[in-house]
């Protein structure tokens, strides 16, 4: 018997990672993916053709940022419930809107104009009933500390050069806007509860917390 089916975990679930630049939502995609022989479905920063520009200038590509990461993700939401799930999803396409283009409007970096667009278009793709929702989302928080600490370890250059004060934002938004979500079932899970890179056995504890929710929303 394998993990999945131990922990009764349905072949077709969806489930989504979210959380704050930091707190590892690539290591428990993959762990996971692993022990539930599940499809992955990545970030992909490295094709981002205006990540680089956007860390340089928020105000000048703030809105462009958006509007690509909602194409690609509403594709990429589509593909998967198209391919009958079985998918760990590494980030949300409700963080997109919820914490970031709100932050960027609010701190002048995104003009009323661009934000109230944004927001239109998002609402008419991803809030209506013909949206494929997951179905779990699971946050993974931590303490301020915790999520600098994790940054400045894993040295990407473009997050090294951005200011302490940023990542204090974020970590306060995403505290707010988890605690008013409600498009799917939320599991939430402290960083300093397990520890995936050097413990295989913690992550099926995480699984069994999944079944429970997953089982309860879905039947």
């Amino acid at each position: 018997m394998n993990l999945r089916e131990k922990y009764s975990i349905p072949h077709d679930s969806v489930i989504t990672i979210a959380g704050t630049v930091g707190v590892g939502k690539s290591t428990m995609t993959h762990a996971l993916a692993k022990a539930l022989d599940f499809r992955t479905s990545l970030e992909k920063v490295d094709t981002n053709p205006y990540l680089d520009k956007f860390y340089k200038d928020f105000e000048r590509w703030s809105f462009h940022l958006q509007v690509y990461f909602l194409a690609e993700r509403f594709k990429e939401q589509k593909r998967i419930f198209e391919y009958g799930g079985g998918f760990i999803q590494d980030r949300s396409i409700y963080e997109d809107t919820g914490i970031f283009a709100k932050m960027h409007y609010e701190k002048g970096t995104m003009t009323p104009t661009d934000y109230d667009t944004y927001s239109n278009l998002f609402d008419a793709m991803v809030m209506t009933p013909y949206f494929p929702h997951p179905h779990l989302l699971i946050y993974l928080e931590g303490t301020l500390d915790d999520v600098i600490e994790r940054i400045q370890e894993r040295g990407r250059p473009m997050e090294q050069e951005t200011p302490i004060s940023y990542w204090e934002e974020m970590h306060g938004r995403y505290e707010k806007w988890i605690n008013s979500f409600n498009a799917c079932p939320i599991l939430r899970l402290n960083i300093n509860d397990y520890d995936l890179m050097n413990d295989d056995t913690s992550v099926e504890p995480i699984l069994e917390k999944i079944s429970l929710f997953i089982n309860q929303s879905r039947f």
